[in-house]
């Protein structure tokens, strides 16, 4: 069965619990508390034991710039900490176990779960350390809500601050010639030489997940598409996004490319996209896109229709 990489998660996040600073303080303070470290945007990953998990240790809590409770596990409280205020050496010193990875190497080693686990305090982790400061009078902000809540210390401003995330949809599109099927897929310059992927864009302000799909379809690809069809999301802490994938279906076939956004696009069969290579793969003329990206799960669901 496909699975969305980053999804899964069993955590149960208490938001019942955050405003409760006494009982954040007693978690803190408790053995039984585990901790998931983060050193700029990387976690500690214990990779044999496939463990994401750090015991209790008092001088890690200490040394944070700060900490979010992320949740439950099983009646026990978990707790993000940053470290990146460090150098990476003591960050790993204080941590003693694991090692430093990108959650994208992460995620092909340890459970959906603790994959979804790291998303999450990926994405929380960054958006403190880019909303130290308040976004309406410039004072500090101080930590509210078990690290949900950042609150301007300015009592004439007062401004709270959450975490936000910026949806983005993300679109296989596909046209119908008789019995056979094509799907529009595209190179981007960022993207690795060779590799194709589906189209995608952000929402804009008083726009439809529906409209967006398919004025980003225009704007990149000159395509005009009629029904769209959601097909799952995917939480995409790179840093705060959600990617909201849909299937769509082609009105028109000829391509007109956004040069600056696009390098290539074509129409391809199944047939054609199964003798892709693999994302890294060197000898590959054209590759998928990577296994852990939603991108990859519309097209391999479409294959598999």
């Amino acid at each position: 069965m496909l699975r969305i990489a980053y999804t899964g998660g069993n955590l149960d996040r208490a938001d019942r619990l955050r405003n409760d600073a006494a009982w954040i303080a007693e978690r803190l303070a408790d053995p039984a508390t585990l901790l998931v470290p983060m050193w700029r945007d990387r976690s500690f990953v214990e990779r044999q034991a496939a463990n994401v998990f750090v015991p209790h240790t008092p001088a890690i809590i200490d040394r944070a710039s700060h900490f979010v409770f992320l949740g439950l596990q099983s009646d026990v409280a978990v707790f993000a900490v940053d470290l990146s205020d460090h150098a990476e050496e003591e960050a790993a010193s204080l941590v003693g176990r694991g090692e430093l990875v990108d959650l994208r190497a992460a995620v092909a080693e340890v459970d959906a779960p603790s994959a979804s686990l790291l998303a999450y305090a990926r994405a929380l982790m960054h958006w403190h350390r880019t909303h130290r400061f308040c976004g309406r009078c410039g004072s500090p902000t101080v930590v509210r809500r078990g690290g949900h809540q950042r609150t301007c210390a300015n009592r004439e401003c007062g401004l709270d601050a959450f975490p936000v995330t910026s949806p983005a949809v993300i679109m296989l599109v596909e046209r119908r010639v008789g019995d056979e099927r094509y799907c529009l897929l595209a190179r981007h310059s960022r993207l690795l030489p060779g590799m194709y992927s589906t189209l995608a864009g952000f929402v804009e302000p008083g726009e439809s997940l529906e409209e967006a799909v398919a004025r980003e379809t225009f704007e990149e690809t000159g395509v005009r598409v009629g029904a769209v069809a959601y097909q799952g999301s995917q939480p995409w802490p790179f840093p705060s996004s959600i990617m909201l994938g849909f299937r769509a279906a082609a009105l028109t076939s000829e391509i007109v490319l956004d040069r600056e956004e696009l390098e290539e696009g074509r129409w391809f069969t199944a047939a054609e996209v199964r003798e892709f290579g693999e994302w890294g793969d060197a000898d590959a003329a054209r590759k998928l896109p990577r296994r852990d990206s939603i991108a990859r799960f519309l097209i391999d669901s479409w294959l598999e229709r």
